[in-house]
């Protein structure tokens, strides 16, 4: 228990806010984005730049206190918290700023992607990030960074140009492809375990039109031939095209017809980056499927697609998830995903989600970065949401079970911001080779292993 007199003494020198437990605004300061976490962290500051940053951790160091870094606390184990110990919430540090001649941003640590992609939308820009406009941009890109932009653009990590870190000894260091080469190499997927980054830099691209998006549902009974014809137009159309195909339950109700409300269906969404004209021939196969039975597809802004997934994902929902990289996305594991949509627990929404993958990502190398998984065909996830804390035990286990039977399909690696398991080996990530690796810039930026609040690389 940290003591009135010592809290006092680091508040009169820290630039920033200091909550602890008892101040009115505690509660809602350890508050994060899944509401499974419930944690009681002795102190939450919210530091106002760098130097601050510094001494926060400085303070942690000398009290001996768990560290846990938030940008924004969207985490699904919850690293962005901790019990007894100290949060460095990066929520003051915000804005993204833009340079359209470069095509450049520059985003400070606590920026939400939506900062980022309203900055750069205004000058007919874009960076390729996730699809919650209200998820940190730090977290996001520390563990690669996944979107609907990603088979044109790539990953987040393969449009980062720098980041500049505090490390573990207060420290002010800056990694790139020419400081600190190798920190760059393992920030770019592990990132979390070296620092707390405090600045971000992206290479930006133009879009200036309406893209493509949206999402058609059909009947459980046509799942087969929706997930064919997802993977032919993910094998045959244009890098501007990106698929996601689902097993779901048809909620909320309201938005479906009677015949098919709360059960299972099928549904398949798309986003298409180039020009209207384009998307309609190259989504032509897609049209003539067959009418669905909800849904529509139409130009839109990106802004209005990038934000189109926010209510569905509020704070405090209960969220659990297990994910894959896919060699292929045979008959069978259709039918398996079928089988377990029909065993969500009552009261909670599931589905399994299949995403395009490959084109630009798989254009950078393997060993290029941290992250693993670039020559896989597909990404899976099973993802569950509840509000019963009755139900916990339940849409975990169902999870668990669903990705239990796709293990023989997988291929190498595993994208590090879904593993919801706080204490998953870390090999099983990255592999060993690259673990190893990831070992040894450890001991050299990190050997007392102050930032373990993560996929813990161990020194």
């Amino acid at each position: 228990m940290l003591g009135t007199r010592t809290v006092r003494t680091f508040a009169d020198g820290f630039g920033g806010e200091v909550i602890r437990p008892g101040d009115p605004k505690y509660d809602a300061a350890r508050a994060v984005w899944n509401g499974l976490v419930d944690r009681r962290p002795g102190l939450v500051v919210r530091p106002n730049g760098t130097a601050d940053v510094v001494t926060a951790l400085r303070f942690a160091r000398e009290q001996d206190l768990v560290v846990a870094v938030r940008g924004g606390g969207h985490s699904i184990p919850g690293f962005s918290t901790c019990d007894d110990g100290i949060v460095i919430d990066l929520s003051r540090m915000r804005g993204a700023t833009i340079d359209p001649t470069q095509r450049t941003a520059v985003c400070a640590a606590g920026a939400l992607l939506s900062e980022l992609d309203d900055a750069a939308q205004s000058v007919g820009l874009v960076c390729p990030v996730g699809v919650v406009s209200h998820t940190g941009v730090a977290g996001l890109t520390l563990g690669g960074g996944m979107g609907r932009l990603q088979r044109k653009f790539g990953l987040t990590i393969d449009n980062l140009r720098s980041v500049e870190f505090v490390t573990a000894d207060g420290g002010i260091v800056r990694a790139s492809a020419d400081e600190n080469p190798d920190l760059f190499w393992g920030v770019r997927g592990a990132g979390a375990n070296f620092g707390v980054a405090t600045s971000f830099e992206y290479v930006l691209h133009p879009l200036d039109h309406p893209i493509t998006h949206g999402t058609v549902v059909h009947p459980i009974d046509r799942a087969g031939e929706l997930a064919q014809l997802f993977t032919e137009l993910a094998e045959t159309g244009p890098d501007e095209l990106w698929l996601g195909f689902y097993i779901r339950l048809a909620l909320p109700v309201e938005d479906f017809p009677p015949g098919i409300r709360g059960r299972p269906v099928a549904a398949l969404s798309v986003l298409h980056c180039g020009r209207p004209r384009e998307a309609e021939r190259d989504l032509a196969r897609l049209r003539a499927f067959g009418p669905p039975v909800a849904g529509s597809i139409e130009p839109k802004p990106h802004l209005a697609a990038q934000r189109l997934a926010d209510e569905s994902s509020a704070w405090g929902h209960r969220f659990y998830m297990k994910s894959a990289f896919l060699r292929s996305l045979p008959g069978e594991l259709v039918e398996l995903a079928v089988q377990q949509a029909h065993g969500i627990p009552e009261g909670a929404g599931g589905e399994f989600g299949f995403w395009s993958w490959g084109r630009a990502i798989a254009e950078v190398s393997e060993d290029a970065t941290a992250f693993t998984g670039r020559t896989a065909a597909y990404w899976m996830g099973a993802e569950i949401q509840w509000d019963d804390p009755a139900l916990d035990g339940p849409c975990r286990e169902w999870a668990r079970a669903g990705m239990a039977d796709v293990e023989r399909f997988a291929t190498r690696g595993r994208y590090v911001n879904d593993v919801a398991e706080s204490r998953e080996d870390a090999r099983t990530i990255y592999g060993d080779g690259k673990y190893e690796r990831l070992v040894g810039l450890k001991r050299a930026w990190d050997p007392d292993n102050v930032f373990r609040m993560n996929q813990n690389i161990r020194p």
